[in-house]
């Protein structure tokens, strides 16, 4: 019998003692964060069907060209350990039909995922990530609800030095003209271009943005925008989504270059980095995939999510006192008032728009951040319905409370007791924390 030790694959760890507890007090946080949003738990199969991430990711991309595990499952069967998690929570919601339910259907995961990659600090072969997808609705609030629930996440776990990146890679119609400008660019100029970039001028070129070659960025630094060539749609689209995310507070930095690893992002994209993290400084990001669904057998759904890495956000932590503070919390979520958490109970506050005109909009989207700043469980209407069919969406969720936003007042209804009053939009919130107290 042999003594040499067994050690764990390369590119994997083992969670000990108080690292288990650290984590757990993230997903107990990530748990009231965003189920208090109204994103209920999904887990999908730790491995899928290969053809699910090369025609959903790209075959294109680096995550199915080069860091996949791939295997068959002795049947002649291709399956491969998911390398990320939209595409299988795509799947998902095509293959039990959720298009049927009430849109947008808001989802979040925490679960582990395999790629086949160089490891090092904060990147393994085997991580974890937490992420969130909504899926039914195209409206702009989405994308910065979106968002702001993942810069709350980042900002609630202590991430240090923490940016916002923000960019829109347009529709496809609008992207097609773009990209064969692109394309002769990078022809023009491919001898001082990477091997790697040279082979995908015609499959992928926008990944020359992401190429840390010495003669690619030369080249790119130079190279057209497609942020200069979005369609009128898309640009509203954006200019919509950065005023939603200004009313917010969220501070963010336009950046045209950047682009994300996987093919199926349209419209806004977005990355959030901590320079505590040194060159890979990437900790989560995301953005729109509008034809994702579709392209993978279902009706056509507009979506957006997020993913987070969970290593990465320990990582970027403020201080090792955080760690021993998240020990202690371990086992315990953040309270939400009139929350929804794991147990289901209703939200406190949805906010409904008495007309669709975008200063409403973004009066109401002013609001949820404040009530959500303030602990309140709180939605708001994000699928384009009538004020009939938002107040049934909230009687549907079990809504204490619902603010009608309108261009000159703010009604506020309380669903339980039958009364309303008329209110300076400031002070919502603390009527409905008054009434939430007074119960």
């Amino acid at each position: 019998m042999s003594d040499s030790k067994i050690k764990s694959p390369r590119g994997t760890f083992d969670v000990l003692g108080e690292q288990a507890s650290v984590r757990t007090a993230l997903e107990a946080r990530a748990r009231a964060i965003l189920e208090g949003a109204g994103y209920e738990r999904i887990e999908t199969p730790a491995f899928e069907a290969t053809e699910l991430f090369a025609r959903g990711v790209g075959e294109s991309t680096d995550i199915v060209r080069k860091e996949m595990f791939t295997f068959d499952d002795g049947a002649g069967r291709s399956l491969t350990l998911r390398p990320e998690g939209t595409a299988p929570v795509c799947r998902a919601y095509v293959e039990h039909g959720m298009h049927k339910r009430r849109q947008p259907v808001k989802l979040w995961y925490l679960s582990s995922f395999f790629r086949h990659e160089r490891a090092q600090a904060g990147r393994y072969r085997q991580f974890w990530q937490v992420g969130a997808e909504a899926l039914g609705s195209d409206d702009p609030a989405v994308d910065a609800e979106s968002i702001t629930l993942l810069a709350a996440l980042l900002s609630d776990s202590g991430v240090r030095n923490l940016r916002l990146r923000l960019s829109s890679l347009g529709s496809p119609d609008s992207r097609s003209e773009y990209r064969e400008r692109l394309q002769a660019h990078l022809r023009a100029h491919e001898h001082a271009l990477s091997e790697d970039v040279r082979e995908r001028i015609e499959l992928n070129p926008l990944r020359a943005f992401d190429s840390d070659h010495e003669g690619t960025q030369r080249t790119m630094a130079s190279a057209p925008l497609l942020i200069d060539h979005l369609s009128v749609d898309d640009a509203e689209h954006f200019a919509q989504v950065r005023a939603l995310l200004d009313d917010a507070g969220v501070a963010y930095e336009l950046d045209p270059t950047l682009v994300r690893g996987l093919d199926y992002y349209t419209r806004t994209v977005f990355e959030f980095t901590s320079d505590a993290l040194g060159a890979q400084s990437g900790v989560g990001g995301g953005g729109r995939y509008d034809g994702l669904v579709a392209q993978l057998g279902g009706p056509p759904t507009p979506g957006i999510g997020w993913a987070a890495g969970i290593e990465r956000i320990l990582l970027a932590r403020e201080s090792a006192a955080d760690d021993a503070a998240a020990t202690t919390a371990a086992g315990r979520a953040p309270a939400h008032r009139g929350g929804h958490p794991p147990g289901g109970a209703p939200v406190a506050l949805f906010v409904a728009m008495a007309d669709p005109d975008p200063n409403v909009r973004r009066a109401g989207f002013a609001l949820l951040s404040q009530a959500r700043s303030a602990g309140l469980a709180a939605q708001m209407e994000l699928a384009g319905r009538s004020l009939k069919g938002q107040l049934g969406q909230a009687n549907a969720l079990g809504a204490r409370y619902v603010a009608i936003v309108g261009a000159d007042e703010t009604v506020l209804k309380d669903m339980q007791g039958g009364g309303q009053e008329q209110l300076a939009p400031d002070t919502v919130v603390h009527a409905v924390l008054r009434g939430l107290r007074d119960l």
